[in-house]
């Protein structure tokens, strides 16, 4: 009920609302509370999660996520974790050949529930080190199948859950069904991403027929690592790759009115998208088109009574300061 609530004074204002992380199968549960739609039994909470946010003009987006080495043992079946390839640390084995081809097939399902409960379209979560992230990075990927291997080889699992949601589209007979596809340009570890990787991947999902990519970025503005100029920012040179053969949603940090006209006007993205933001201020675009951009606030007041209408379990997170969400009010 919270969820519903938080959600129905979100979407006003927005061209399109992604909704959050949602599961498509149950062994990759990644957060206590994840919405789920790993099942048919999932149909009706669906349909009304896009019911809400349609109700406010707004395109309704399923984001469409499987944790990989990231899910939570003790909210998982069996408490069992799966990656590509056996990882240590998390504890999560090796998926067999059968396993990827089910996970496969589950991103599929999911997109054909979404077709059923009247949203839009989904997004498929590639990005923030999840499952399709991992057996893309040469750091988490380690299979010698063909599944992983060489760069080429490490992306046909992406490439394959992309094949197997535009396939569930056509099945369905929806053509104006939106898919797009999110993902991180780099990582940290000496074997995984580059701006040279994300080239390549960009190139790929290109020749496919989604509707838009959708880069993950703590900030707008942040500057290439490693694989190419680091002089320049990753929104600058991403989107010179793409060249205008898929519209590019842009995104981090950016709180303000200023801050999305200032990213939009750089020209590095056709689309810029706010979620702190919209967290800490419902209604934000309706902010801004209605010229009330003052009221807009940009830290979290932890005193503030009405939690600013976000779920327990939300505000609890918030609390405790996670880069990823809203910054704490000194």
């Amino acid at each position: 009920d919270q969820e519903k609530t938080y959600l129905k004074n979100r979407a006003e204002g927005f061209g399109i609302f992604i909704a959050a992380a949602t599961l498509v199968s149950p062994e990759g549960k990644t957060f206590y509370g994840q919405p789920d739609a790993s099942s048919p039994d999932s149909l009706a909470s669906l349909k009304e999660t896009a019911d809400i946010i349609k109700s406010q003009d707004a395109l309704a987006i399923l984001q469409i996520h499987h944790g990989g080495r990231d899910a939570i043992k003790d909210i998982v079946p069996d408490g069992k974790t799966y990656a590509p390839s056996d990882d240590a640390k998390s504890g999560a084995k090796a998926m067999s050949a059968e396993h990827v081809e089910k996970v496969i097939q589950a991103f599929a399902d999911t997109t054909t529930l979404a077709i059923k409960a009247g949203f839009d379209g989904v997004e498929i979560h590639g990005a923030n080190g999840f499952l399709l992230q991992q057996f893309y990075s040469g750091d988490t990927n380690r299979r010698n199948d063909k599944w992983g291997g060489s760069l080429e080889k490490r992306m046909a699992f992406p490439l394959a859950v992309t094949d197997a949601c535009t396939a569930a589209r056509e099945k369905a007979g929806k053509n104006d069904f939106i898919i797009g596809y999110r993902f991180s340009p780099e990582e940290p570890a000496e074997e995984g991403i580059t701006m040279k990787e994300t080239y390549a991947l960009i190139d790929a999902l290109a020749e496919k027929p989604l509707q838009y990519l959708h880069v993950s970025l703590w900030n707008f503005y942040n500057k290439v690592r490693r694989g190419d100029d680091t002089s320049k920012t990753r929104m600058e040179l991403i989107h010179r790759r793409l060249a205008g053969r898929l519209p590019l949603i842009g995104v981090g940090n950016l709180l303000t009115a200023d801050d999305l006209l200032k990213a939009f006007e750089t020209g590095f993205a056709e689309f810029v998208a706010c979620g702190k933001s919209a967290m800490l201020n419902p209604g934000v675009a309706k902010y801004i088109e209605e010229g009330r951009e003052s009221d807009i606030v940009t830290v979290l007041d932890p005193a503030k009574p009405d939690h600013y209408g976000l779920p327990d379990r939300l505000w609890k997170m918030c609390l405790k300061g996670a880069s990823w969400l809203p910054s704490l009010k000194n």
